[in-house]
């Protein structure tokens, strides 16, 4: 247990019996009052947002996470596999962790999984990846416009939106949490 003049955002909390991640913490010290710590804190299942005021003397307890690279292997029904790039050991991480950037996942590539106690709380893709472009109708001279975008399938299978100038066999960078053209790799 430690006391919540130690809690730092980002830290992992274990806050009525749910895990819950900081976001924001920030100490108070109005006026005649005594001072307390504002913490917006968001819960790590339900993605819930809860606030809640604690006193400067109040014990909290920080759950000990570990976060670590990992490579994604393949898809198993309501769970991707992913290995320890160490000890080559392989865990079935549940898909809702990832959330939508899932579906930019291809075989090989590097990920983030954070476990507490040997159960995965939290994943996430990297924020850009490098894409092929497996299909987009060839622009037709002259269908330019300021900012012309046109639907564009890339090797994982999802459609995202690209510039005219980009055609098959091309390679984009996309943001993963959005889903949206960076830029072309040369």
């Amino acid at each position: 247990m430690a006391k919540a003049s130690e809690v730092k955002s980002g830290n992992v909390l274990r806050f009525n019996g749910e895990l819950v991640t900081v976001e924001e913490f920030i100490h108070r010290t109005p006026g005649n009052l005594r001072a307390f710590y504002q913490a917006k804190m968001r819960n790590v299942k339900t993605g819930k947002l809860v606030e809640y005021r604690f006193r400067t003397d109040e014990e909290v307890e920080i759950a000990r996470v570990e976060t670590n690279d990992y490579q994604y292997l393949y898809d198993d029904g309501d769970f991707f596999v992913v290995m320890d790039n160490n000890t080559f050991e392989q865990y079935n991480i549940p898909k809702h962790l990832f959330g939508d950037s899932a579906k930019f996942l291809k075989e090989g590539m590097n990920v983030i999984v954070a476990f507490e106690s040997d159960e995965p709380i939290m994943a996430s893709t990297p924020a850009n990846i490098e894409l092929e472009i497996t299909y987009t109708e060839p622009a037709v001279k002259g269908d330019t416009s300021t900012n012309a975008l046109k639907n564009a399938t890339v090797e994982t299978g999802v459609e995202i939106k690209v510039p005219l100038f980009i055609n098959q066999g091309d390679r984009v960078k996309v943001d993963t949490r959005t889903g949206s053209y960076i830029e072309r790799v040369k």
